[in-house]
């Protein structure tokens, strides 16, 4: 009896770590992708009266970030989280979700981001628009 308790367990083991190599292997395939070197971007700022700036960008980035921190003119600031770093002011803007009930929405090429700045990868003549969103 004891062998097959043995044989149970290191089955359970086995199939433990053939679902974590899954795992791993779908995020590897999945993960946003990055290409390195020379690239220009725009970012676009959508303030809260509607204004728009837009920053031309040549940048080696590969994530949203570096790109930002790099377009002459363009500031932000924000707080860290569990997620990265949640962007509350823009160009001066403030835009806080439990304060004044907005946020900044980030945009590329008109598809909402589906990561943050610092895992948003960065393409040659990507669009990134940086919205003031009131909450609906």
């Amino acid at each position: 009896m004891e062998k097959t308790n043995k044989k149970k367990a290191l089955w359970g083991i086995l199939a433990v770590a053939v679902v974590a190599v899954a795992m791993i292997a779908a995020y590897i395939c999945f993960k946003p992708g990055t290409s390195a070197g020379a690239k220009e971007v725009t970012i676009q700022v959508v303030d809260n009266n509607g204004e728009t700036t837009s920053y031309d960008v040549k940048t080696d980035a590969e994530y949203l970030k570096q790109a930002m921190d790099e377009a002459e003119g363009l500031t932000y600031s924000g707080d860290e989280s569990e997620y990265g770093m949640m962007v509350t002011t823009v160009n001066g803007v403030q835009a806080v979700y439990d304060t004044d009930g907005a946020y900044w929405a980030f945009y590329v090429n008109d598809d909402y981001c589906n990561y943050g700045i610092e895992e948003q990868p960065v393409n040659d003549q990507d669009t990134f628009k940086i919205e003031y969103t009131p909450a609906q």
